[in-house]
């Protein structure tokens, strides 16, 4: 189920979610963060879902919170409030993050605040060369939210993450890429192309292995060595009674490529 702020389409095994406020950059407000938290529980329990394309409508992934609706000086809530429809908000970074399938960020024109770090929680990033990419909370006077400083911390460490936070550069896509935030940098003109494709191969791979992947990498950041080992093996003997394994060794033999049905 979808909203008019967050837009879903299944094709092929790949699950596109779109943010839809173009006139605010989509910028992120009540009923877009329901939207997504909806959308990413679907991508997460749908069986027909073998991967996830998250991106912005009108050319522009997400700038984070709606700043502007902030500044309007609606009536305050008591703080309890405020910190549960936050946090219950941020499942969706979570959802993104451990759900057993891969997810791909498209980034164009702006990647910040909130939207940066939803971007972090996905498994790839694939930006525009003219993106923008920043943390931003410092410069609005907050301190960070939807797991951004998680995600950072465990993807660049702790020294780059404080730096990023604190003092807020906005990042060119090329210099995103080179510190690596971004995993692919392409011409304006081909993200669409590129971040679709990227995505649908993945949906279109060995699913139940690249979850079990995916997993791996998740448990590495928090397990202990010989628990992740025990995670490994346990992953790697499940793959080894799977159709698709037996599809890729029947295709290794044969010189061909294999055609995987993530069963």
């Amino acid at each position: 189920m979808s909203n008019d702020m967050v837009l879903q389409k299944l094709e092929g095994g790949l699950l596109t979610i779109t943010m839809n406020r173009p006139e605010r950059k989509n910028a992120l407000n009540p009923d877009m963060v329901a939207g997504l938290v909806v959308a990413a529980r679907r991508a997460a329990d749908d069986p027909e879902v073998r991967a996830v394309l998250f991106k912005g409508a009108g050319g522009s992934f997400c700038v984070g919170g709606d700043v502007k609706s902030m500044a309007e000086g609606r009536a305050p809530l008591p703080f309890e409030v405020k910190m549960a429809n936050l946090r219950r908000g941020m499942e969706v970074s979570r959802i993104l993050h451990q759900m057993p399938k891969p997810v791909v960020a498209q980034l164009d024109g702006a990647a910040a605040g909130a939207g940066l770090s939803m971007a972090l929680s996905c498994d790839l990033r694939v930006a525009s060369e003219s993106c923008k990419i920043t943390t931003a909370f410092a410069k609005v006077g907050f301190s960070g939210d939807y797991g951004g400083t998680y995600f950072l911390t465990q993807l660049l460490g702790s020294a780059r993450a404080r730096e990023l936070y604190l003092t807020s550069p906005v990042l060119t896509a090329k210099e995103a890429h080179a510190i690596g935030m971004v995993t692919k940098v392409v011409p304006d003109a081909e993200i669409d192309t590129a971040a679709h494709e990227l995505a649908l191969s993945l949906a279109q791979g060995p699913s139940i292995a690249l979850g079990f992947i995916k997993r791996n990498i998740n448990n590495a950041e928090h397990l202990a060595l010989e628990d992740c080992f025990d995670g490994e093996a346990i992953h790697h003997t499940r793959c080894s009674d799977t159709e698709d394994h037996k599809e890729a060794a029947k295709a290794f033999v044969e010189k061909r490529k294999p055609t995987f049905k993530g069963a």
